[in-house]
């Protein structure tokens, strides 16, 4: 064949079309992503962009970042470049509602005060010497300002819910308020049984801390338009008005939080009848027709997650006070994903009614030792040691606390005759979101704080994360459906779990080895403290030659043991090495080789069949 180029006008040509081909796509295919990661790290769900897409006015984002004084943290480097990826895509999305600006804040220079303004922390890393500044900032056009702080790598599982939120926050920018409706007088008020004014619960005085809090009257026909989150907390004989007024304001697109009890036990009324029988809530009424269904009458006993309480007998486990650690909360949900523990006392179940088109989303659930009991039964028993007894059976694990979204339709036929909802239409099937907390015992405060005097002043010490579940759920509930929509998602890190897996192998096989060798290592040198010791005691200037030869052995031994020590560790290490680099060889190395030589293979083919 003919050449129709020389070899130098080839490799020139090859090298013009190579830069024409990189401009045509930086200027064609600039917007154009392929998210090929498994849980589409880079690519925003459907709930951001219909969030970005509700912006009227422009918003615009500073993201600090200490680019230069964090040379060499290359994990908290790779996680800075994931979230300016990700706000690059906010603003790509936004058709320049989205103003993003990337900010370096030297030290001692005008964008370092630019951080402080917006009230940034900057924080002291391991290995630096100056602060790194690691937030982002937002403000829209009525000068609103929102932050956060500083990326926690430890939340990247939300790194989307909490840009989303800031940027939801500024697009909607009405404070919160929340509707309270409460069966017990969580506001504080005369003790029946002391006669003294009790202050508010704990939970109550932080809520008003964080939110616009308007306490409901016990009987109402319409929620107030400005209320963005109902709470209801042990409610009890509701009467068709208010349960109308209720069941319409979550038709509408209003979010219920709720907390209902098949037994509240936390109650002075109560302790002071006796308990002569369950103190229940419910909202069946509601919940029947919405497709959810718990149980009023039957408590929840946990043999495995039962709390020790102090009794005349001494501690003992009460099986229906319940301790909920983290493996009991789902990491995955916003609203318990940075919880730790969660106490409450006679929890009841919940579970979707047969035909529910809801989708149940658990936040709290008991160990597969759990059972029911009924819950007069259980109010009735005073001796833990009973509850214990009753315990015969388990039927697996059970759902205290949920989130359910989905269809659902009202519980009313039609409108409530004299009750328009001031004007409003009736609706009579929607899409809602509820989140239900089956116990009302987990906001007494003796169930998650304590209290001290410090100087007069009462100090309330958290033990228990049962306010933050309260004020986490509260703030999401306030969210719009698309930022609650937003669930956690993937991490950016994947690190080579094969490596870690086999060294955690190889370091237990050695570690009996280790061992081994320690103690002998301990005994020789007791021994040698034992033959100098003896010759102290002894008072002799001079050791026989016997003892000059047994701690002239006992030394050589010391020092080979030390040896075999140090071969046993070197020899882990090497292989812990060794390892990693033969598994990140074929990871990063391998696949590309391959490819070319496959790449050889068709090209040999070609030329093969071209000249044939």
């Amino acid at each position: 064949m003919k050449k129709v180029f020389s070899t130098p006008i080839s490799m020139l040509l090859l090298v013009v079309l190579f830069f024409a081909l990189v401009l045509l796509n930086n200027q064609i295919f600039r917007s154009a992503r392929f998210d090929l990661t498994e849980d589409k790290v880079y690519s925003l769900s459907d709930g951001s962009k219909e969030i970005i897409n509700g912006i009227d006015e422009p918003v615009h984002l500073y993201f600090f970042f200490s680019d230069k004084t964090s040379e060499g943290l290359t994990s908290l480097r790779n996680y800075a470049n994931r979230v300016e990826s990700l706000l690059k895509e906010y603003a790509n999305a936004s058709d320049g509602k989205i103003q993003l600006h990337l900010v370096d804040p030297e030290p001692f220079s005008e964008a370092e005060d630019q951080a402080s303004e917006f009230g940034l922390t900057a924080a002291m890393m391991p290995g630096t010497e100056e602060s790194i500044y690691f937030g982002l900032a937002g403000r829209n056009s009525l000068d609103d300002q929102q932050v956060i702080g500083f990326f926690d790598p430890q939340k990247e599982r939300f790194l989307e819910y909490d840009i989303s939120q800031l940027i939801y926050l500024l697009s909607e920018p009405e404070p919160l308020k929340v509707g309270l409706l409460s069966g017990i007088s969580v506001t504080g008020g005369q003790n029946p049984m002391t006669g003294q004014f009790d202050p508010p619960w704990h939970f109550y005085a932080q809520l008003q801390e964080l939110y616009d809090v308007e306490t409901l009257p016990a009987e109402f026909d319409k929620v107030p338009e400005d209320v963005g989150v109902l709470l209801l907390i042990h409610p009890q004989d509701l009467s068709e008005k208010t349960l109308y007024a209720i069941d319409q304001f979550v038709m509408a697109g209003g979010k219920l939080l709720t907390f209902v009890d098949p037994h509240h036990e936390s109650d002075p009324m109560a302790a002071m009848s006796g308990m002569a029988s369950a103190n229940t809530s419910s909202l069946s009424r509601l919940f029947d027709a919405w497709g959810i269904r718990m149980e009023p009458e039957q408590v929840v006993l946990d043999a495995a997650k039962g709390l020790d309480i102090r009794t005349q007998k001494g501690v003992t486990k009460h099986v229906g006070f319940i301790g909920l650690d983290k493996a009991y909360l789902d990491e995955n949900d916003v609203i318990t994903s940075s919880l730790d523990m969660i106490n409450g006392a006679s929890f009841g179940s919940l579970e979707l009614a047969e035909g529910s088109q809801l989708e149940m989303h658990p936040l709290l659930h008991s160990s597969e030792y759990s059972t029911h009991t009924n819950a007069m039964v259980y109010a009735m028993t005073r001796d833990p040691d009973q509850l214990m007894d009753q315990m015969t059976s388990t039927e697996g694990e059970m759902v205290l606390g949920a989130r359910f979204q989905g269809n659902a339709k009202s519980a009313f036929d039609k409108a409530l005759a004299g009750n328009e909802q001031g004007g409003m239409d009736y609706i009579a099937e929607a899409n809602i979101n509820v989140v239900v907390i089956a116990d009302t015992d987990v906001l007494a405060d003796r169930f998650w704080v304590s209290q001290a005097n410090f100087f007069g002043q009462t100090v309330f010490t958290p033990f228990a994360d049962n306010g933050a579940l309260l004020t986490n759920a509260v703030e999401n509930m306030a969210g719009s459906d698309s930022l609650i929509s937003i669930r956690s998602r993937g991490t950016y890190a994947r690190p080579f779990t094969k490596v870690q897996e086999l060294t955690a192998v190889a370091e237990m096989k050695f570690m009996d080895q280790e061992k081994i060798l320690e103690q002998q290592l301990n005994e020789t040198e007791a021994e040698l403290s034992k033959l100098q010791s003896q010759q102290m005691e002894s008072g002799a200037l001079t050791l026989s030659k016997e003892q000059e030869e047994a701690i002239k052995e006992f030394n050589e031994k010391r020092i080979e043991i030390r040896k075999e020590l140090r071969e046993v560790r070197h020899q882990l290490d090497k292989d812990i090495e060794s390892l990693g680099s033969r598994l990140k060889f074929l990871n990063i190395a391998l696949m590309p080789i391959l490819l070319v030589l496959m790449l050889a293979f068709v090209m040999r083919s070609l030329r093969t069949r071209y000249k044939s």
